[in-house]
């Protein structure tokens, strides 16, 4: 076989193994690398040629979902101009992927850090930070915290609702439009504004 065709099976196979034990993981949390290599229809030794553990994949997968984040929080505010739109057009774009994902949320508590997490999502930290520091400014956001402190907030605001819908206490078709009228709400927007603006966007 040709080496360049060599190397995109692996890259396909790996692809597929991702996929797969996603898939396998939302079903059942305890699945292991046997089961995850039944599911994908090849063999252990292929499944740990890509990934030398369990944990490997599991962070293999939190880094799909790390990295999907951030593309969808940069499509969701590119060509906005006001930060407080852009920051409501971001978070409904992201809670799609993390919806995908949310399930993975005690995995990923497990096998990575919450704080290594927040490390990868540096890029995407530093540019709400900006968004918020822009409404504070303009007056659209109004808190007693700095904008990086009031971020925090909103970010442990997002954990909590990806657990309480994991837990049954929020409805998963209602929880991104939730969550996103009530992160603008905590970051001192009236309800009824943060409600009309989540609503046309999603109308849109």
């Amino acid at each position: 076989m040709h080496p360049h065709a060599s190397s995109l099976r692996a890259e396909a196979n790996r692809r597929h193994i991702l996929d797969v034990a996603l898939a396998e993981l939302l079903r059942s949390p305890d699945a292991s690398i046997n089961q995850i290599a039944l599911a994908a229809g090849l063999s252990r030794r292929t499944v740990y040629g890509h990934f030398p553990s369990r944990d490997a994949l599991i962070a293999a997968i939190i880094g799909g979902a790390i990295e999907a984040v951030e593309q969808a929080h940069t499509a969701g505010r590119e060509g906005v101009t006001d930060p407080a739109e852009a920051l409501a057009r971001s978070l409904l774009a992201v809670w799609e992927v993390v919806d995908r994902y949310r399930l993975l949320l005690s995995l990923a508590q497990q096998s990575l850090t919450m704080e290594g997490i927040r490390d990868r999502l540096g890029a995407v930290h530093g540019a709400g930070t900006q968004l918020i520091q822009r409404a504070l400014e303009e007056g659209t956001f109004s808190s007693p915290l700095p904008a990086e402190g009031l971020r925090y907030v909103l970010e442990g605001v997002l954990f909590s609702v990806m657990e309480a819908t994991n837990n049954g206490h929020v409805r998963p078709e209602e929880a991104g439009r939730a969550t996103t009228v009530t992160l603008l709400c905590a970051a001192g927007m009236p309800h009824a504004r943060a409600a009309e603006l989540v609503a046309r966007i999603l109308d849109e």
